[in-house]
């Protein structure tokens, strides 16, 4: 899984449930004392680079021997300097695995070194390939229909938008159009874990996108695929999974299982949130499994990928025929102009004019990706046990993905002819401005996130752009050139950035490599600039109250009166109790939202009476608290008060009737907790 815990979030949540997606990074080369790797496989002898027939400045050959020289270079320090326990990493080539190896720790307290065909890892949403290829094993003996709706294999139903019903077409690709659904996705309680229909119908997210047009990443579509898999074959999805895709590759090490079943449970990889704290994390569980509930060792990752990279072939077994395989590598849902698509379950990762797809995963403490090369019949597959420090697992699999590929599969330089500065600069204005993510929750308390967290564009005065959320791993902002109209590229690496305009308007955008599986979409103005006036009004509130017992003491000290009197006096000690109460209110929703942003254990269901009870306070509250400032407002106006008091109780007014305001349009007003 991708910002994503599961591909998660990521990005996101717009910025504030950021998906985990690669970001360009330069490991420097390993010091001296940096821990040595260790692997089932003793080091292969230094070889002379070779160089592969024909290849571009004498590119090397990929070869055992000089795959493991490049990982032994790469890895060690980048794990220490990314505070990550330990590794695996996997390169097949021509059906065969050229090298599974080791780095780091399994479990550090033991001193268990990581073993890439018996240690266990959470690939995370990389999980979701082995959903996909159940759907299309089930499409290929014609019991499942990609274009049929899909109430006709369910014991539910999902409404259609706009008349269009939801597919498994739509699915694969991520056009659903669901919003985000985040409850009980991640828990280290097996007792919090529902049964796989349990969770689905619970609460079924509002479809916020036209389907089929919008890229918006769901966990939630993938794991209602897995629950048709379940339905249409009669077999529970850890059973089917088993038997028609584990038992054929040999995948012995592997399960979707919760809780794993003993033997493989001992085996696993304990995850970290970082090295150096050195305190082993509860193992995780996923509600929406078939989004993300795998756990494997690299060895059995390497027969998925050469099934894959075979067109559905391992050995003499064949999970997929060679005709579905194909389709479900190269059938592209487009996102934004040119930029990467979205295949049928697989993201377009295509560089240096090699054809590739992938896919990514994270859980909270596993972070993981897959890349197959499937013209060039060659397959990368690493996953770590550690969220480490500042994003750096995304760094590395983004400078793992992207070096492998510059040094065993170069090509030419991608031509980047430009625009003339003029319309450079004019279409930098253009872009600029606030945007939210398409893959957000809308429908519930939880889109305060889109609020607290936009997607910020700036034009430079080079002509160039640059988008908040988009840095290097220095935590710089990524520059972006113009070179076609509307197409921009990063300036030091091939990623691109496409905008869809209409009317001369910008309307949306999206970037690599999120592209596949999301776009931002802009904002109204006035929504750009609601936070700020949020904060604000938040500000006044908390002035007020404090103003409340200051007041007090300096009219103690000095023996000064209490000058207000009747109607007036009531007012204004209303006011205050109001002002407080609405501070509470708002401050409490938004600290709630900010906590499950950042510890996804609060997710979990144990929070539901949590949040049940501040969405009902605030339900009382900010309304009686808006009615209560306008009336002090009133009151105020009427009488004999002060200027500057008649001033601050209209200010006060109006900040009760803007978070009343807020508390409505983002559902925080209402009862239950489904998120």
């Amino acid at each position: 899984m991708r910002v994503k815990p599961l591909c998660l979030f990521a990005g996101l949540l717009a910025a504030g449930l950021a998906l985990a997606a690669p970001q360009e990074a330069a490991i420097p080369p390993a010091p001296a004392t940096a821990p040595l790797p260790t692997s089932d496989q003793p080091s292969a002898p230094p070889a002379a680079v070779t160089t592969a027939p024909g290849a571009p400045d004498g590119a090397p050959v990929l070869t055992r021997a000089d795959a493991e020289a490049w990982l032994d270079g790469f890895f060690p320090y980048a794990l220490a300097a990314g505070d990550i326990a330990g590794a695996v990493v996997v390169v097949v080539k021509d059906g065969e695995v050229l090298l599974q190896k080791g780095y780091g720790h399994a479990d550090i307290a033991k001193g268990t070194p990581v073993d890439p065909a018996a240690t266990l890892f959470r690939p995370g949403s990389v999980s979701k390939l082995f959903t996909w290829t159940a759907v299309m094993q089930l499409v290929e003996q014609g019991k499942l229909d990609l274009d049929a709706d899909v109430n006709q294999y369910l014991d539910f139903e999902i409404p259609a938008r706009d008349g269009t019903p939801l597919t498994l077409r739509q699915a694969m690709t991520h056009t659903t159009g669901f919003e985000e659904q985040v409850r009980a996705l991640i828990t280290a309680d097996v007792d919090e874990v529902t049964p796989l229909g349990v969770a689905l119908k619970h609460w079924v997210p509002e479809r916020i996108h036209v389907p089929g047009a919008t890229p918006a990443y769901s966990n939630y579509a993938t794991a209602l695929a897995g629950y048709i898999v379940e339905r249409v074959s009669g077999e529970s999805f850890d059973d089917y999974v088993e038997r028609h895709i584990f038992q054929p590759l040999g995948m012995a090490h592997s399960s979707f299982r919760q809780p794993l079943p003993a033997p493989l449970l001992a085996a696993m990889s304990a995850g970290y949130a970082q090295a150096s704290d050195g305190e082993a994390k509860p193992y995780e569980f996923i509600s929406l499994a078939p989004a993300g509930s795998l756990a494997a060792t690299g060895s059995d990752m390497g027969r998925f990928m050469i099934a894959h990279l075979q067109d559905g072939a391992f050995g003499d077994a064949r999970i997929l025929s060679a005709d579905t395989a194909r389709q479900m590598h190269a059938t592209g849902q487009a996102s934004v102009g040119p930029l990467n698509r979205m295949m049928l379950g697989f993201y377009e990762t295509s560089v240096n004019g090699h054809r590739a797809i992938s896919h990514g995963g994270d859980t909270q403490w596993f972070h993981s990706d897959l890349q197959l090369f499937l013209d060039d019949g060659i397959g990368l597959f690493v996953s770590m046990n550690s969220a480490g420090r500042d994003g750096a697992t995304g760094h590395i699999r983004y400078a793992l993905s992207r070096g492998f590929a510059d040094r065993y599969l170069p090509g030419p330089p991608a031509a980047t002819a430009g625009v003339p500065e003029a319309d450079a600069k004019a279409h930098a204005q253009q872009l600029a401005g606030t945007y939210t993510s398409s893959r957000r929750p809308d429908s519930n308390f939880l889109s305060l996130a889109n609020m607290i967290g936009p997607v910020k564009v700036a034009a430079n005065d080079d002509g160039t752009i640059s988008v908040a959320m988009a840095t290097t791993a220095g935590g710089a902002p990524k520059r972006w050139r113009e070179v076609a109209p509307y197409v921009w590229q990063d300036t030091a690496s091939t990623d691109r950035l496409a905008a869809d305009v209409v009317d001369g308007e910008v309307l949306r955008f999206s970037m690599e490599p999120y592209a596949p599986i999301m776009v931002f979409e802009r904002v109204a103005a006035w929504r750009g600039v609601a936070m700020p006036l949020l904060v604000a009004s938040l500000v006044v509130l908390l002035l007020t109250v404090v103003a409340w017992p200051v007041s007090a003491l300096v009219r103690r000290y000095y023996g000064a009166p209490y000058r207000l009197t009747g109607t007036d006096a009531r007012a204004h000690r209303l006011v205050r109790i109001a002002a407080l109460l609405v501070l509470l209110a708002m401050g409490a929703a938004l600290a709630l939202v900010v906590g499950m942003l950042s510890k996804l254990e609060m997710t979990s269901p144990d929070t539901d009476g949590l949040i049940i009870a501040m969405r009902l306070f605030a339900t009382v509250v900010l309304p009686l608290g808006a009615a209560v400032a306008v009336w002090n407002a009133w009151q105020a106006l009427r009488g004999r008060r002060r200027v500057l008091a008649k001033l601050w109780a209209v200010v006060l007014a109006l900040a009760c009737l803007f978070v009343l305001w807020i508390g409505v349009t983002h559902h925080v007003i209402g009862f239950g907790a489904n998120y």
